[in-house]
This record gives C-alpha cells, sequence and structure tokens, in this order.
C-alpha cells in the first residue's frame, strides 16, 4: 500500500479525487462520516510521501484542496451569468478560484513536512493544528473566505453542534480535524491494546458530546419566552434577480412587497424585507414612492429593509428602518464586504482591464467600521447583512446585549445550487454561539427563525414565497463563546501545541 501511495501522479490524483469526496459533508448533503474515511487517507498520503520534498507535500494539500473547493464552489460561476461580459469569465473562474482556495491547504500539508511524520499521535495533532489554524487564517486574508469550514459537515445533527455556546466555530473545527484522524491509528505502530484505548477514547467523546446535546435540547424550555406586543413579519418575497437586470419598475415590485406583506392598520407590526429588493433604485430615491407606503401603512407599523445607500460621495450596502413616510429612524451600513462582489481588491489595478463588481456599477461600495444594535419597538436587534453572517466571534461589536440577530440576504446569486444551503448553514451556528434566536428574510434563498439552539422553528424554502410571523422569542443570557470570542481557539491551540512537542518528546526516546 506503501509503494502505491507513493506514486506522485497517482498520489495528486487520490488528493484531489479525496477533496472531491469530503465536499459530500457540506450542506445540504450533510454526510459527515465521509471525514472518518478521507482525512486519515489524506494524512496517510502525506506520511507516505513527505520525504519526497517540501513541493510534494504542498501538492497533495493544493490538490485536495482544489478538488473540495470546486466541487462545492461552483455556484460562484452562476453570479457571472448576469451580464454578457462576465460570461467568458465562467470557466477560469471555475478553475482559478479553487485553485487559489486550496494553496490554503496546500500550506496546510507544507507547514507539517517541516515535522518528523511518522505513523504516531503526534502526526494527527501537527496536522490538526495547521489545517485548524489556516483555515482560520482564510477567514481574514482579502476580506476573508470562512465558507465551507470542515466543521460544516455537523450542520444537520445539532446535539453535536450545542458546544459552539462553549467554543466557538474554530475551536470545534479543531477538535472535528483531530476526531475525523482518529481511524489513522489503525495504520499506525501501535500495540492492538494502544489502538484500541485510542479508538475507544474518542468513541466517548463523540457520545459525551452527543449527550450533552441533546440533553440541552431536551431541556430546552421556553422559561425566558418574550411576549410581544406586537408581531413581527419574515418577508420571503422570492423576487426573480434577472428583474433588475432588465430594469424592472421600482413601483411594481414595491406593491408586490406591500401585497405580500399584507398590513393590517390595527395591528402593530415590524415588516422586515431582504437585501436586494430594490437593486436599482437607492435609499434618496424612495421618497418618491413614499405614497405607497404612506397608503398601505400605518403608524404602528415599522419597515426594515436593505436597500443601497450614498453619502458623501460613497456607496454603501444598507440596512434601514422606516415608518410609514419613508422618515429614516435607524441606519446600518454593511462592515463586511464580498471580494469582487461588492468591492474589488487592487480596484486601481482591475480598472485598467475594464473589470469592475459583479453587482450593478463600476465602483465599490464602501464598508463601515461599526456594528450598531438596532432599536426598533424597544428589540434590539444586531443586523447582518448577508455575507456577515458567515463570521464567527464578535458580530455584536458594541458588547452591549442584544435581543436578537436580524441577517437580510440575497441568495439570488447562488442560482439553483448547493449554494443558499451553504449559507443557510451559517445562520445556524452563529444563533448557537451567541445563544440568540435569529430571524433570516432572503430573497431567492432560505427564510427562517431560528431559536438559540439552532432548531429552525419555522423557515421558508429558497424556491417558496411568504411570510412567517413571530409573536414571541425566548430571551437568553450570553454564551460563554459569546464573552470570550475566537480567544477560546487560541486556547486550545495552545493547548495542542504543548500536547504534541510532549509527544514528540515521549516518541524521540
Amino acid at each position: 500500500m506503501t509503494l502505491f501511495l507513493q506514486n506522485k501522479i497517482l498520489i495528486y490524483i487520490i488528493s484531489f479525487i479525496l477533496g472531491l469526496i469530503t465536499s459530500f459533508s457540506l450542506p445540504p448533503y450533510s454526510f459527515f462520516f465521509i471525514n472518518f474515511i478521507t482525512f486519515p487517507l489524506l494524512l496517510i498520503c502525506l506520511i507516505s510521501n513527505y520525504k519526497k520534498g517540501k513541493w510534494t507535500s504542498f501538492k497533495i494539500g493544493w490538490m485536495f484542496g482544489f478538488g473540495y473547493f470546486i466541487s462545492n464552489l461552483y455556484w460562484i460561476t452562476n453570479s457571472l451569468t448576469f451580464e454578457e461580459n462576465f460570461k467568458p469569465l465562467i470557466p477560469i473562474t471555475l478553475i482559478l478560484i479553487p485553485l487559489f482556495l486550496g494553496t490554503f491547504y496546500g500550506i496546510t500539508t507544507l507547514a507539517c513536512s517541516f515535522f518528523s511524520l511518522n505513523k504516531k499521535f503526534s502526526s494527527i495533532l501537527i496536522f490538526s493544528i495547521f489545517f485548524s489554524l489556516i483555515e482560520f487564517v482564510r477567514s481574514f486574508i482579502l476580506g476573508g473566505f470562512p465558507w465551507n469550514l470542515i466543521v460544516f459537515s455537523w450542520t444537520d445533527y445539532l446535539p453535536f453542534l450545542q458546544v459552539l455556546s462553549l467554543i466557538g466555530t474554530y475551536s470545534f473545527n479543531l477538535l472535528s480535524i483531530t476526531i475525523f484522524l482518529i481511524p489513522t491509528i489503525i495504520l499506525f505502530n501501535y500495540r492492538k491494546i494502544i489502538k484500541l484505548i485510542f479508538l475507544v477514547f474518542t468513541t466517548l467523546i463523540l457520545i459525551i458530546n452527543f449527550y450533552y446535546g441533546s440533553l440541552i435540547l431536551k431541556n430546552n424550555k421556553k422559561i425566558n419566552e418574550t411576549n410581544l406586543n406586537f408581531v413581527i413579519k419574515i418577508i420571503s418575497p422570492k423576487i426573480d434577480i434577472n428583474r433588475f437586470f432588465e430594469d424592472e419598475s421600482p413601483e411594481k415590485i414595491i406593491l408586490e412587497l406591500v401585497k405580500l406583506s399584507d398590513p393590517n392598520s390595527l395591528e402593530k407590526a415590524i415588516f422586515i424585507f431582504p437585501e436586494g429588493v430594490l437593486s436599482n433604485i437607492y435609499l434618496g430615491d424612495l421618497k418618491n414612492y413614499s405614497y405607497i407606503f404612506s397608503e398601505n401603512y400605518s403608524d404602528q407599523h415599522r419597515i426594515i429593509m436593505g436597500i443601497n445607500s450614498s453619502e458623501e460621495a460613497k456607496v454603501f450596502n444598507s440596512m434601514v428602518v422606516l415608518d410609514k413616510d419613508v422618515n429614516i429612524l435607524a441606519k446600518y451600513n454593511k462592515n463586511k464586504l464580498v471580494p469582487f462582489g461588492e468591492f474589488l481588491p487592487f480596484e486601481n489595478f482591475f480598472k485598467k482591464f475594464g473589470l469592475k463588481k459583479i453587482t450593478q456599477g463600476y465602483s465599490s461600495f464602501s464598508s463601515d467600521i461599526e456594528r450598531k444594535i438596532i432599536n426598533v419597538n424597544n428589540i434590539n436587534f444586531v443586523p447582518l447583512i448577508c455575507y456577515e453572517i458567515i463570521y464567527s466571534g464578535n458580530i455584536n461589536k458594541s458588547n452591549n446585549d442584544f435581543d436578537l440577530i436580524l441577517n437580510i440576504s440575497e441568495d439570488g446569486w447562488f442560482g439553483n445550487s448547493v449554494g443558499p444551503y451553504q449559507h443557510f448553514s451559517h445562520s445556524i451556528f452563529r444563533s448557537i454561539e451567541e445563544g440568540k434566536n435569529l430571524i433570516r428574510s432572503a430573497n431567492n434563498g432560505i427564510s427562517a427563525f431560528i431559536d438559540s439552539k439552532g432548531q429552525i422553528i419555522d423557515q421558508i424554502k429558497s424556491t417558496e414565497r411568504g411570510v412567517i410571523e413571530i409573536k414571541s422569542f425566548d430571551q437568553t443570557k450570553k454564551t460563554l463563546f459569546s464573552s470570550f470570542g475566537n480567544k477560546i481557539f487560541f486556547y486550545f491551540l495552545l493547548f495542542y501545541i504543548s500536547l504534541f512537542f510532549f509527544l514528540k518528546k515521549k516518541e524521540n526516546k
């Protein structure tokens, strides 16, 4: 088997296939058990070949990453189908983005090769350390892209996810990689009794985590339930994104939104519309249509929606709170922008070649630095626009207490793909981490109301339009993770590093 795994061409093909297969552990498939096969095989490939040089080690990880990302990020090319100028870039983008993201895993295996890899537990530790650290790093490079971390394999298995409230996504990602690698022990140079101890210990960790999570979910009684004296309506209109590229009349779309929201003048209500429903006008233009709002909504109504706004020659992707006369009661400008979607990295360079961002207009959006808590009807919302939901830790920059997480999104860019499901999975993770109920209003995506344990109370599928009504929610306390954030991940890393050097010292004796 060792000779088989030392054929260079064959090993790169195997690494690529392992990456392809691993992607099926992610939503919407969520076959997490695949990782118990693919990750051990990847590590064995690395151990069998690391003496052949650093470049070989790099390419093993690189090809794994290429296979992984080309199969789970193919939907990115759908965003290039809306304008003719972008269509020639589809085959290039399909290949180049996975190749670029694959370099992160290449760096992982390259870093591992600087250590004496062998069939010992220390190799599992060093691989887990570098893999999780590099996944953390890619969450910040060029604005960050923490999409499809390996830990998202657990999305559909809520009992396992409850530990997120204690340690967060990146720490659980580190533990998950270690757990997935444990079957490697079978092929390691250990006595049978040692192998059995390792396997039993890992199984116990999984069982304990499952039992802990199941207990929390079972005892998830709404003892602090807050009954509202108004209704929150999550609107999921499913307006075809192509309509905005065809200069659809804003008036026609606003009337559609009004009809779907079905406002009752006698009922106090908050209406939450998603991002992107009025992409072809700016906030300043909305006054031109105030007569529609004032005719259909009352003084008892508040409207929250996503819309582009301009300030001092800057353009923002904004979330606004409006009254029936379209007066702005509160406003939040998006902090985290989508690279190439909302801004061009190295914009001055790319403009020379006539390139622009994917969304309408040539100028990049500007980002704000402050995430203000939005108060509506004495309810404090933490606003997250689309892409911002994917970032773990410190979503509440003001550090003041809040009641609900509010995420609005336009998922039409994903097309009919796995993209909306992958995007939605982050909502489950954020609700558990922060221990807060989460509201999500998505145009052409999954809209939902999620409780503090990640359980979906109600949802509207990406192919359906409709309204979710909320009349109560659970008031919860801050979690351990919401208090300490990603510092916990570095505590875990420090423990792993200490354990690695301890074991390495023992192995060298």
